[in-house]
């Protein structure tokens, strides 16, 4: 069973004056290091996806905080990746090779897919961060009758569904990891544009990534001991955003889509950690114009609650992701097809025209 958490008065008994120094620098004041340190009982958190723009960020954050953190590895770190290591580095095995570089960072091999390296690397988390997402694309292959691309291991229902069933099962068996942090986006709008692009290309990524939502919120999964914290953020990018002005929403509210950091949402992703009251919740997650949010996740995070809501059924909302990718996915190709080739049309147009006036 995982340790019991002191109270911060036995922590402060604890801890020299050294020790004490730096927790202050880490949060922000004794009391807020102290809160964090409690918060993870003494364990490491662990990192799936750690190579994407988020997980990176995630790592990056957690290793500057001075936390102990595990890292899903799929790729072995070779020498000339070591080379050329980076945080904004192209590759997945660069960028790993400098995550190992860093303090307080553990690698773990294994894959989502992989139920055994699952239970390796949650062995003695506190906490797990989520973060991962499929990536296959549509093959002519999956438009055969005969063929199923859902079993392949790459496709997303693998990684976002069944990855997420071996996360779930990793924490139980772990004892120790009683917190399953996972970002997503909202799912529950199959027929809009979007859901039908991302659906259409992304080998279903939308509607399985809802599915793997439903199994965290199914206690017959997750089990009474393992509680989920779904992030849902808004449109993630690199770009600093000035002054920042965040929003976030309990209970999957709707927020108008808007641009948010990877930085603030692996921020939001750490900082729900320490804040109980964000166990069983989703969040919607964005930015707002400036003067009408904060500036942190902290005020915001204090006033989420625990989903209240009933979400729609996994099977018949998945089934309704795929009608929706049958009748408006041809749709959308046709339609942008037919701009593709307006757009050929008028170039050549253009460009006959610029030769009419050419000296011959």
């Amino acid at each position: 069973s995982s340790p019991p958490l002191r109270t911060a008065a036995q922590m402060k008994c604890r801890l020299s004056p050294v020790s004490i120094a730096v927790l202050c620098a880490i949060g922000g004041g004794l009391d807020g290091a102290l809160a964090f340190v409690m918060s993870m009982g003494g364990g490491p958190i662990a990192v799936i996806g750690p190579t994407g723009r988020l997980g990176r960020s995630a790592v990056q954050l957690l290793s500057d905080k001075g936390v102990a953190t595990r890292v899903l590895c799929r790729h072995e770190v070779t020498d000339a990746a070591k080379a050329t290591a980076g945080f904004d580095a192209p590759s997945s095995v660069e960028v790993m090779a400098y995550l190992a570089t860093l303090p307080h960072v553990e690698l773990v091999k294994g894959d989502i897919t992989d139920a055994a390296s699952l239970a390796n690397l949650l062995q003695g988390c506190t906490a797990c961060l989520v973060l991962h997402g499929a990536t296959r694309t549509i093959r002519p292959s999956d438009l055969l009758p005969w063929t199923d691309e859902s079993l392949e291991a790459t496709h997303a229902k693998q990684v976002n569904f069944e990855g997420v069933r071996n996360v779930l099962a990793a924490a139980r068996a772990s004892q120790t990891c009683k917190r399953v942090v996972r970002v997503t986006g909202k799912g529950e709008a199959p027929w809009s544009f979007f859901s039908i692009l991302i659906n259409g290309v992304g080998c279903m990524a939308k509607a399985w990534n809802y599915a793997g939502e439903t199994l965290l919120r199914d206690p017959a999964v997750a089990g009474d001991e393992v509680k989920y914290t779904i992030i849902r953020p808004g449109a993630m990018g690199s770009t600093p955003i000035a002054p920042r002005s965040l929003a976030l929403l309990d209970n999957g509210g709707d927020l108008k889509v808007s641009p948010v950091t990877y930085t603030a949402i692996a921020e939001l992703c750490v900082d729900c950690l320490e804040y109980p009251n964000a166990a069983g919740s989703t969040l919607t997650a964005m930015t707002v114009p400036s003067g009408e949010g904060q500036d942190s996740w902290a005020p915001l995070l204090s006033t989420v609650r625990a989903d209240t809501r009933i979400f729609p059924k996994c099977d018949d909302l998945v089934a309704e992701h795929y009608k929706a990718v049958r009748v408006g996915f041809p749709a959308i190709t046709a339609a942008l097809g037919i701009v593709m080739v307006g757009i050929f049309n008028m170039a050549a147009a253009a460009l006959g025209l610029a030769a009419s006036f050419l000296p011959s």
